[in-house]
């Protein structure tokens, strides 16, 4: 499956908006998130794209948004600035924000007092972000609408578990959990900045094992990315990497290398042969130094491997692996194609990259080809997350895609193959 990689940092704004608890306050009085009808906890279901938590929002009177629901996000973005069809929220001033990519930083207008619901959740009050210009295209990228990003606020004042088996969190008040070891290893959390940081994340190069500090990131897709550009430890690219985009920042396109770790710990849990993405630090690095000393980031590739409960508001997070996850291999494409989704319902897909010599583009395939069939499967009838799938079904599979190019129906045929 392809990652998509987001990164955020945003700067030059004070938007946090006070939680209240009090169950005598009428609900236009409350400020922040709270769960309704003085329950203690709800259960709100999500989609997964791209390795990507998908929620379903609703910002005032709006239609249904779909936000990617990321652990550390500070403020609330509208990445989709036609999200509001009919009612545009009331703006207040515009900021500067920046974050991962190789672009400059971009514009976007302060949204104030809006009212966000989503199952058996409420925010009152709520300033949101609303990016001046969809930079970051997410929706032709996921292959799914995607209109804004949020997270922080809630995990802030909340205990959330993620079970990305049954798709679906379940969002407690902190002073109604309980821990207990069925629901598997606690292990300490360090918040600073809106971000979660955990030390308990080691990289094993033959005898010697690098201990890691690492950012816990459900708006990142890959499993594990190490930023060379802040490298304490000493430790190397491995011996065999291959360039690729890694995905997107909020500042445009994420380069960098792929490739394989021999194993990691995480937890007391020890996984082998992952797949980690190493961002130039153009791309990365160099956008985040005021972030505190870390070594990366985990996301969601290797969280989806454990049922995993965040408890901001007491510093420490939760993981109970799933056993045939864990036994799940780490992929990347095997193809060397990648596609951008487009048309009213992004079931139109397009070549929008090609890895020089890969099986697809020996196959004769194009930037710009229109992919019409997988195999026997009508590609409109499939997400991008099952073409990627289809993709990277294992070494030697025959593949064939029918294209339309520039009006006329062209075959190609290959074998994939594993390339890192």
């Amino acid at each position: 499956m392809k990652n998509l990689f987001l990164i955020i940092s945003v700067l030059h704004m004070c938007l946090s908006a006070q939680a209240d608890d009090s169950r005598k306050s009428p609900d236009r009085d409350r400020f922040g998130f709270y769960i309704t009808k003085n329950r203690t906890w709800t259960r709100i279901p999500f989609e997964l794209h791209s390795n990507l938590i998908i929620v379903r929002v609703q910002i005032n009177e709006s239609d249904t948004l779909r936000f990617i629901l990321d652990t550390g996000v500070s403020n609330t973005i509208i990445t989709n600035p036609n999200a509001f069809k009919y009612r545009m929220p009331t703006l207040a001033r515009k900021v500067n924000i920046t974050g991962a990519g190789e672009g400059g930083h971009l514009t976007a207008s302060v949204a104030i007092n809006n009212r966000i619901k989503l199952a058996g959740m409420q925010a009152a009050h709520h300033n949101v972000l609303i990016l001046d210009e969809d930079i970051l295209k997410l929706s032709e990228y996921v292959g799914t609408p995607i209109d804004g990003i949020f997270g922080y606020e809630l995990f802030a004042n909340f205990v959330v578990n993620i079970d990305f088996q049954r798709r679906e969190l379940l969002v407690m008040t902190p002073k109604n959990y309980r821990y207990n070891k069925r629901k598997g290893d606690q292990y300490q959390l360090t918040i600073q900045d809106t971000k979660a940081y955990t030390d308990v994340m080691a990289v094993f190069e033959g005898n010697k094992v690098t201990p890691l500090r690492v950012v816990l990131d459900t708006g990142a897709g890959h499993a594990l990315l190490l930023d060379r550009s802040r490298n304490t430890t000493g430790m190397p690219l491995p011996a065999k990497v291959i360039r690729a985009q890694l995905g997107r920042g909020l500042n445009g396109v994420i380069n960098g290398n792929l490739g394989r770790i021999e194993k990691i710990r995480f937890g007391r849990y020890e996984v082998n042969n992952v797949l980690a993405s190493f961002p130039d630090s153009i791309a990365f690095g160099m956008k985040l130094i005021n972030m505190p000393d870390r070594q990366g980031n985990v996301g969601c590739e290797l969280l989806r491997r454990f049922n995993v409960t965040f408890n901001y508001p007491d510093r420490y997070m939760v993981l109970k692996p799933v056993k045939r996850m864990m036994r799940e291999q780490f992929e990347h494409d095997m193809s060397g194609v990648a596609l951008r989704a487009k048309g009213d319902r992004l079931r139109n897909y397009y070549v929008d990259k090609l890895i020089p010599g890969s099986p697809a583009d020996l196959a004769g395939l194009r930037e710009g080809d229109e992919v019409l069939f997988v195999d026997s499967h009508p590609a409109q009838e499939l997400s991008v997350s099952d073409i990627y799938k289809l993709l990277q079904k294992g070494e030697g599979k025959e593949i064939s895609l029918l294209v339309r190019r520039s009006g006329q129906l062209v075959m190609a045929q290959f074998a994939l193959k594993r390339v890192i």
